[in-house]
């Protein structure tokens, strides 16, 4: 007996189901990290506009040079247009078509944003873990790569990126008492006393109530020596690692200090 439903024709119901479970859709996407897969695969995770978080697997992308889809285009925080199909079942999805939305001049070429974006790469992908749409974060990503990619970096251009990332994530700092002397790392907020818990004090939150409220463009006014920067973003990593279950910790921070020496 066939049945038919939503435009799906099927012998049984069970079929339909598998049939109509697919869904193609056109969205931008964000590339968080690429991984070889076998000898001529890629496994891309990406963060799309349309469903958050999603893991694609190109099959056979690294050994064809007339394909449609290069293996360029997955390079780190790519800013690409994907026509993808998604099951949208926790399992790897695939890609149709992919062009690049919007081209970057410099970010991929100057050794100083390639280091930041291999860092920002790394910590995006090991923050962001929701498979659903957040526009606003989407938003975000895309303003302030952007904004790196036409302006010489600034030395702390990574410090505020992760504190306002914060914000999407659900744990920005709470600065209703910013002028106390402490930060505690676990409750998120400003204390009068030292507690138990990691703390940003000193010369290090001075430098940390600077970067709190401002805008990228303000950064220049924001002077931070070597060991500081080194120490304050240990700490906003150690922030991130206390606040999201599973976080590890990027591999590319020694490259990412290198750089900066």
């Amino acid at each position: 007996m066939n049945s038919k439903v939503g435009g799906c024709q099927s012998p049984t119901f069970f079929i339909l189901i598998i049939q109509c479970a697919d869904m193609q859709v056109t969205t931008k996407a964000i590339v968080l990290s690429s991984i070889k897969y076998g000898d001529t695969s890629l496994i891309v995770k990406a963060f799309t506009e349309s469903h958050g978080l999603k893991t694609y697997l190109l099959k056979g992308v690294l050994a064809s040079k007339k394909g449609k889809i290069k293996s360029a285009y997955f390079l780190p925080l790519m800013h690409l247009e994907v026509v993808a199909v998604h099951k949208n079942k926790g399992t790897l999805e695939r890609l149709k078509e992919v062009k690049v939305a919007m081209p970057y001049q410099s970010l991929h070429t100057d050794i100083i944003k390639n280091s930041l974006v291999l860092f920002l790469a790394e910590m995006l992908a090991n923050s962001i873990q929701e498979e659903e749409e957040d526009l606003a974060l989407f938003n975000y990503l895309e303003y302030t790569l952007h904004w790196l990619d036409e302006h010489s970096p600034p030395p702390n251009f990574h410090l505020l990126f992760l504190l306002n990332l914060s914000k999407y994530l659900g744990f920005y700092p709470d600065v209703t008492q910013r002028n106390m002397p402490y930060f505690d790392l676990v409750e998120g907020e400003f204390t009068t006393a030292p507690t138990l818990n990691p703390l940003i004090q000193g010369d290090e939150i001075v430098h940390f109530r600077k970067l709190l409220g401002i805008n990228f463009d303000a950064l220049q006014t924001v002077q931070i020596n070597k060991l500081q920067r080194q120490e304050l973003l240990k700490k906003v990593i150690l922030y991130f690692e206390l606040h999201l279950h599973g976080f590890r910790k990027p591999k590319s921070l020694a490259v990412l200090n290198a750089v900066f020496e």
